[in-house]
C-alpha cells in the first residue's frame, strides 16, 4: 500500500511539474481561499485575547460605579451614553463606608496625571507617565498583580507613606539594568520608595498600560490639586453568585449617596467585567462568521478551478491511463493516482494559504496592537478541514472518470 502511494506521488508530482504554470494558478486560487478563512479568523483569535485579557484587567466578579453610563453599548437601553455629573471624593468615600455587603472589597482611585514627569537621580522620562491615586484594594479589585516587591497595605495608605508601584517599563527605561526595589524616583518635587513593579500589561489601542505609577490616594490628592476631579469606584464580590445582589445593593447604596429621589434615573454608570466581556466577544461572532462566508465562496470558486484542471489533465493523459491499464492498473489504481495529485496541490495551496493568513491575519495583527499571539487553532482547523473538502469536491469525479475509461478507447486516443 505504501509502495502504491509513493508511486502514485511519484506520477503526481511529475505531472505537476509538467503543467507548472497551471498548477500555480491552482494552487494560489486555493491558497486566496484558505487565506481569506485562517487570515480572518486569527485576526478575531488576536482580538477576543486582547479584549479578554483587557477586560480581566477589570478584575473578576467586579464591577465599577463612574460617572460615565455604557449601557446602551453594552445593550441595556436604545439611549445615548449618559455623561453625568462627576464622583467626587466625598461621595465616593461615603459609598465606601456605607457599602456593607458580604464579601465585598471596595476600592477608590483616580487618575491624578496622564502626562507626567518622572525622575530618578539625574535621569528623568518622558512627560508621558500616567499617575493614579489609589488605596490598598485597587489593584486586586483590577486584576493586578506584581512581579517584584508587594501591594500597599493599610499602614501605607492610612499613614500617607511616600511609596508608590510602578509599571513594567521602568524596568526597561528608567529603573533599568538593577532592582526597582527600594529606588527612589520624584514625581512632582516629591519622593516616593518603590515598593512593587506591575506585571506587563501590553497596550490598548495606544494606551500604554506599563508606564504609569500607583501612589496612595491622599498623597496623590494633595500633589494634583484640580477642579472637578472625577473618583472611580471599583468592587469586588468574592462570591460569583452573589455578583448581581452585590450590583443591586450597589446601586440602592450610590442613590442615596447622590441623594436621588425615587423618580429620578440613575445619574451614574455600572460596569460590570462579565458583561462587558460576554458583550464584546459576543460581537466578534460576526466577523467570524464573515469570515466562514468569505472562505466559502473562495473556496468554492478554487474548488471549481480545481476539478476543472484535473478533467484537463485526465483528458490529456488518456492514453497514458489506457497503458496502465493494459499493463495491469486496477480501476483502485487509475482513481487514487489522480485523487492523490488532486490532494497534494490541495495541500501545497492549503499550505501557503495558512502560512500566509496566520502570518498577515495573526502575528501582524498581534504586532500592531502591541499583545500575545494566540496559536489559531480554531483556524488551522478550518483550513485542514476545508483542504479536505476541497480534496473530495473536487477529485472525486476526475478521479473517477479516469478510472471509468476503457483500456481499448484509451490507446485509441491522439
Amino acid at each position: 500500500m505504501f509502495n502504491l502511494f509513493r508511486e502514485n506521488t511519484k506520477i503526481a508530482l511529475g505531472s505537476i511539474r509538467s503543467q507548472l504554470l497551471r498548477t500555480i494558478l491552482t494552487v494560489a486560487i486555493i491558497g486566496i481561499g484558505i487565506f481569506a478563512l485562517v487570515g480572518i479568523l486569527s485576526g478575531v483569535a488576536v482580538l477576543q485575547s486582547t479584549i479578554t485579557g483587557n477586560f480581566a484587567s477589570m478584575g473578576t466578579n467586579t464591577f465599577s460605579i463612574s460617572r460615565y453610563d455604557f449601557s446602551e453599548q453594552i445593550g441595556r437601553n436604545n439611549g445615548r451614553a449618559k455623561v453625568n455629573a462627576i464622583i467626587s471624593y466625598p461621595q465616593a468615600k461615603e459609598f465606601q463606608e456605607r457599602y456593607n455587603f458580604p464579601t465585598a472589597a471596595v476600592s477608590l482611585s483616580f487618575t491624578a496625571a496622564s502626562s507626567a514627569e518622572v525622575k530618578h537621580l539625574s535621569e528623568k522620562t518622558d512627560p508621558e507617565i500616567t499617575i493614579l491615586g489609589v488605596d490598598e484594594y485597587f489593584m486586586p479589585n483590577s486584576g493586578l498583580e506584581t512581579t517584584k516587591g508587594r501591594n500597599f497595605n493599610t499602614f501605607d495608605i492610612k499613614n500617607n507613606n511616600n511609596v508608590c508601584i510602578v509599571g513594567s517599563d521602568f524596568e526597561k527605561g528608567l529603573l533599568k539594568d538593577m532592582n526597582p526595589i527600594d529606588k527612589t524616583i520624584s514625581i512632582r518635587g516629591a519622593r516616593f520608595k518603590v515598593i512593587g513593579v506591575l506585571k506587563e500589561q501590553g497596550s490598548t489601542f495606544g494606551n500604554r498600560k506599563d508606564l504609569r505609577v500607583l501612589i496612595p490616594i491622599q498623597l496623590a490628592r494633595s500633589l494634583f490639586t484640580a477642579p472637578y476631579i472625577n473618583y472611580e469606584i471599583k468592587t469586588m464580590v468574592g462570591n460569583s453568585d452573589m455578583l448581581d445582589a452585590g450590583v443591586d445593593e450597589a446601586i440602592i447604596t450610590m442613590r442615596q449617596v447622590r441623594k436621588l429621589n425615587p423618580v429620578e434615573d440613575d445619574n451614574f454608570g455600572i460596569e460590570r467585567s462579565d458583561e462587558l466581556l460576554e458583550t464584546l466577544l459576543s460581537q466578534t461572532e460576526t466577523i467570524n462568521y464573515a469570515a466562514w462566508v468569505i472562505g466559502i465562496i473562495t473556496v468554492f470558486g478554487s474548488s471549481i478551478a480545481l476539478m476543472n484542471i484535473m478533467l484537463v489533465s485526465v483528458t490529456e493523459r488518456t492514453r497514458e491511463i489506457g497503458v496502465r491499464k493494459s499493463l495491469g492498473a486496477t480501476k483502485a489504481t487509475i482513481a487514487m493516482q489522480f485523487f492523490t495529485e488532486t490532494l497534494i496541490i490541495s495541500l501545497i495551496g492549503g499550505a501557503l494559504g495558512i502560512f500566509l493568513g496566520v502570518l498577515t491575519g495573526g502575528v501582524g495583527l498581534s504586532l500592531i496592537m502591541d499583545t500575545s499571539f494566540p496559536i489559531p487553532w480554531t483556524a488551522i482547523f478550518a483550513a485542514l478541514t476545508t483542504i479536505l473538502v476541497v480534496t473530495l469536491f473536487s477529485g472525486s469525479y476526475p478521479a473517477v472518470k479516469a478510472a471509468a475509461l476503457d483500456p481499448i478507447e484509451a490507446l485509441r486516443h491522439e
